[in-house]
């Protein structure tokens, strides 16, 4: 088994922006909007700003308390997406049940809308017309390339004028059309544009929601799954074909600790690559976020 070291690949993204970042006339800020005072929310945001910082750009953490109205949190947002060389804002998510969800997304102005999390950059996506993408969803075809290119590549290639770059891009492209893929989960952040992405890469793809009775079956058939359900141990090595490519992007909370939908250990000698959890799609998502943040500001400028 191959593993898909999320923080490795994160780390070229990160080293990339950076570089980007320092040629940019200006320091554009992020902002993350946390509400309440959940300790996983507050450490994932943490986390992000210390990721913002490291490649020069300036983290802008906004607190509320877990009783402000939906109204009041509202026009917050829209005075913070205001605030100079401002190029990224999101809200952190779960929210109070007390909060109108999609109100409060949409309230973001979709020029810095760097989630995409809004209905008009959400629109954007799938009409095929936007210029960020959903951070995790593209975290997971990060994970996905990073296999393909691996799994297929052979030093004694055919003689060809394509460079090794190329050829691996050729090879990439063949692996998407040559895979049985599944996602199971079909949330808004990570299972419904993973399924839009592979199939603009020309995937055969099947959606395993929660209803789904025959989802034994399509996991024993697919050549690759991805999981986004936070449903832990939903994946286990006597569930998948020998040699699948597991990419792991869900979490929930067990032992304290953070958690995949991956039976890490069961799998580990029956898949030929995996994402764990952590240190899989998560480092890598953070980096597409400021990926984002950083288009927003070249527009801007």
């Amino acid at each position: 088994m191959q593993l898909i070291d999320g923080r490795k690949i994160a780390q070229g993204i990160l080293d990339q922006i950076k570089s980007e970042v320092e040629k940019l006339s200006f320091q554009p800020v992020f902002c993350d909007v946390l509400v309440g005072n959940d300790p996983a929310s507050a450490q994932y945001v943490a986390m992000k700003g210390r990721a913002a910082e490291r490649v020069g750009i300036k983290f802008r953490e906004a607190n509320f308390p877990a009783n402000i109205s939906t109204e009041d949190l509202v026009m917050k947002i829209k005075k913070l997406g205001k605030e100079q060389n401002m190029c990224g804002l999101i809200v952190q998510l779960p929210l109070p049940a007390s909060l109108d969800k999609q109100k409060v997304l949409n309230s973001i102005d979709s020029k810095i809308d760097v989630d995409s999390t809004g209905q008009v950059n959400t629109d954007l996506f799938y009409a095929g017309k936007a210029y960020v993408e959903f951070p995790t969803a593209a975290a997971v075809m990060e994970g996905l390339d990073f296999a393909a290119r691996d799994a297929f590549f052979s030093p004694s290639r055919p003689s060809s004028s394509a460079s090794e770059s190329e050829w691996r891009d050729m090879l990439c492209k063949e692996f998407y059309k040559s895979k049985k893929f599944l996602v199971i989960g079909y949330g808004q952040l990570v299972g419904k544009p993973v399924e839009f992405l592979l199939k603009q890469r020309g995937a055969r793809v099947d959606v395993a929601r929660s209803k789904t009775e025959n989802i034994a079956q399509l996991m024993k058939e697919a050549d690759v799954i991805i999981s986004a359900t936070g449903k832990a141990k939903l994946v286990s090595g006597d569930k998948i074909k020998f040699g699948a490519i597991i990419i792991d992007a869900g979490t929930s909370e067990s032992g304290g600790g953070i958690v995949g939908d991956v039976d890490f250990e069961s799998v580990k000698d029956v898949a030929s690559y995996v994402s764990p959890v952590p240190g899989g799609v998560g480092p890598v998502t953070v980096a597409k976020l400021l990926q984002n943040v950083v288009k927003v500001a070249k527009n801007m400028k």
